[in-house]
Formats: structure tokens, C-alpha cells, sequence
């Protein structure tokens, strides 16, 4: 088992009177890196487990009051609810649970939508919850800390980092697992949570985003060719979002006179995943989508190593309108760091003389050289 650089994280906060919710995409590992945390928990305790994906779990912790859910757990010190999404009261169940308990019991859930777990769980948890995101396994969990090499980076350009895929040996493998979790996960279950009526509009909004990373994009733009209303397409785009399977980043302005202001940048959380939207697994040096795939794939790592250690960050694009660009802002401790994505290094980075007009900024290109540092703890005094 790969472990998960988050565990840790997750263990120092237990037991201060807080529910610890883990949440993020189906697949990426939530119930197997929670049973982790159990364990080490639960050492000296007594575990309730329930998996809500069962109809008798969940009966036993839906609408009921205190005085039941005090009874179902007994003398219990550590609970873990696995996809907690699907008990239909579960903000007033672990509402109850956090005020009778306090620090004296720890409870971990997981979920795998935002739309059905922190949106029953914000009023009724504020002040009481503390949220982790659990992507697709991350440079530096698979690599154990040691450097990657360019053949290894390409792989994972194609393949993405979901762990079954991970760890297939064969490509073919790789292929069908991929084809399995578009199928079952980015489909159907959207459909069957939101209650999608036009699947097909759904999907081909889906292949137009895979076909854009790298890009704005403009919802006024996806309206008009998928026919379909602005409002529909935002709606769709805020699904996907919840339900982890993309992103956005907004762009950063302080002079709207000579800066974009309106268009966002979407970017898939694993860029197996859109390949597998477009179904296009071809090697490197037979795509012309290279550029985009490192843009989107780096992004994405950049966050995983920002939420698992622990680094606030704003995040955006910024573009002027004669065609300036950075790829990818963070605005952290009152500074601003830009970065440019190139898989191949060029000789001369260029310099942006409009980004340096931003007091206190600086600007980095990253090639698949620069990882250490910039998504994988490197020596002292190279972290970015």
C-alpha cells in the first residue's frame, strides 16, 4: 500500500472535539487511507464502523435522535462513517454526535461529493469540522521521494495517478481501468446524484472541456455550440466541479483596462481521466496536446502538494490582452509567484516585463526537471 502523504496530517488533528471529514473522488483511496487513521486510533479503543452504502447502516444513523445514536455506538472511541453522502440527515446525525461527544470520541467520514456531503453538513458542522481533499496519488507518494525520470513523467501524462491505474502493469491494463472509471464514476453517478435528464449534452459538454485544458474558456462560447442556454452550461460546469472531476481557475487582475478580467481556465483533476473523455492514450511524441497535458498535470500536482503540506494559497491564471501569460498565480503571504509549465526547457526563459510591474512578484518556468521543489519536497532550501 502506497501511504498517503495526508495521514499524518489527518492523526495530529484528532481527538480536539472536531468531526474530520475526508473527501474527494471516487477510486483515489478515502475508505483505505481512513481505516489507516483507524488503526492507529484505535490501538487502545473500540471502532464503530459504517459503511452507508448499506441500507441497515445507514438506518442506523438516519433521523434518529440522540438518545439511539448514543445507543448505536455504545462505548465506542473512534467511528468512522464511510460514504456518508448517502444518509439523507447526516448533518443533524453528526451535529448531535460532535456536541454530546466533544473530544472525548473521534468520528471520520468520507464522502465523495461536495454537493451531497458539505452541503448537508455546513450549517449544522460550523466550527465543529475539519475538511481534507484526498486527490489521485501524487508525485511524491509514488515516487517514495525519489526523482522521476522523464519516461516515468510520460506515463503518467497518458495514464494519470488514480492508484488501480497506478499500479496496472501492462498499458492495456492502464486502458481499462481508466475506460471503467469514466464509465462508472464521471457518467453515471453524476447522472444518478443530480438527476440529469440530457446525458448526451452532459457528456459532449465533457469532451469540449477535455479538448480545452490549457484554454479559456468562455461558457457563452460552450452555449452556443452544445445549443444549449448560459445558464445550463454553468449549472454542468458546477456539477463537474463538485464532483471532482474538474477545476477552475479564475484570472487574476489589478488592471482591468489591460488585463482579461471575465474567462477562467477549467482543468481536469487527472489527466487520465480526460484522456479517457477524448479516448486518446497515444504516447507523447504522437500528440499535439503535450503543452496542455503538462500545464494541467503540474497544476494539479502543485495543489496536492499545497493541501498535504499544508501551504494557503490563491490560485489564478493571468493574461493580458496582448497576449502576456503566466499559467499559474499564487498569491500566498501578501506575494505573488508566477509560473510557466514547459515539458521542453528552453535556453532562455523569456521575462515578462508587464508581470514584473507587480511589486513583490517573481516568475519561474518549471520543466520536468524543476519537480523537486515545486510538487515534491526537495533538498533544504528548494522548496518553492
Amino acid at each position: 500500500m502506497i501511504k498517503r502523504t495526508i495521514n499524518k496530517n489527518i492523526i495530529d488533528s484528532s481527538f480536539d472535539g472536531q468531526v474530520l471529514i475526508i473527501q474527494g473522488p471516487r477510486q483515489v483511496g478515502k475508505t483505505t487511507l481512513a481505516l489507516d487513521v483507524v488503526k492507529t486510533l484505535n490501538r487502545n479503543g473500540i471502532l464503530r464502523f459504517y459503511n452507508c452504502d448499506d441500507p441497515d447502516h445507514r438506518m442506523l444513523l438516519e433521523n434518529k435522535g440522540l438518545e439511539a445514536l448514543k445507543n448505536t455506538l455504545g462505548d465506542a472511541k473512534v467511528v468512522f462513517i464511510d460514504e456518508a453522502q448517502k444518509v439523507s440527515t447526516i448533518g443533524q446525525t453528526l451535529k448531535l454526535l460532535a456536541d454530546h461527544y466533544k473530544n472525548r470520541i473521534q468520528i471520520i467520514v468520507t464522502g465523495s461529493s461536495t454537493i451531497h456531503l458539505l452541503d448537508k453538513t455546513q450549517e449544522s458542522l460550523t466550527g465543529r469540522k475539519k475538511v481534507y481533499a484526498l486527490f489521485p496519488l501524487s508525485l511524491e507518494e509514488i515516487s517514495g521521494g525519489k526523482d522521476f525520470d522523464r519516461q516515468k513523467l510520460a506515463s503518467l501524462l497518458v495514464y494519470g495517478c488514480y492508484p488501480k491505474v497506478v499500479m496496472a502493469r501492462s498499458r492495456a491494463k492502464k486502458v481499462d481501468v481508466l475506460k471503467e472509471l469514466r464509465s462508472g464514476y464521471l457518467y453515471r453517478d453524476v447522472f444518478d446524484f443530480q438527476g440529469m435528464k440530457n446525458a448526451d449534452v452532459f457528456m459532449n459538454l465533457v469532451k469540449a472541456l477535455a479538448h480545452q485544458i490549457g484554454n479559456e474558456v468562455s461558457y457563452r462560447e460552450l452555449s452556443n455550440l452544445l445549443k444549449i442556454s448560459y445558464a445550463t452550461v454553468e449549472r454542468y460546469v458546477h456539477i463537474l466541479e463538485q464532483s471532482f472531476i474538474v477545476f477552475h481557475l479564475p484570472v487574476f487582475t489589478r488592471n482591468k483596462r489591460r488585463e482579461l478580467s471575465r474567462l477562467r481556465k477549467v482543468y481536469f483533476y487527472d489527466v487520465g481521466i480526460r484522456n479517457a473523455v477524448i479516448n486518446n492514450f497515444n504516447p507523447l511524441d504522437k500528440r499535439d496536446d503535450l503543452g496542455a497535458l503538462w500545464e494541467n498535470f503540474i497544476i494539479v500536482e502543485r495543489m496536492k502538494y499545497r493541501e498535504y503540506h499544508r501551504i494557503d494559497a490563491n490560485q489564478y491564471f493571468w493574461r493580458t490582452y496582448d497576449g502576456s501569460e503566466v499559467d499559474l498565480v499564487e498569491e500566498r503571504e501578501g506575494k505573488l509567484y508566477g509560473f510557466e509549465f514547459k515539458w521542453k526547457p528552453r535556453q532562455h526563459p523569456r521575462v515578462l516585463a508587464k508581470w514584473n510591474e507587480y511589486k513583490g512578484s517573481s516568475y519561474q518556468v518549471i520543466t520536468p526537471d524543476d519537480v523537486r521543489g515545486f510538487v515534491m519536497k526537495g533538498t533544504s532550501g528548494h522548496n518553492i
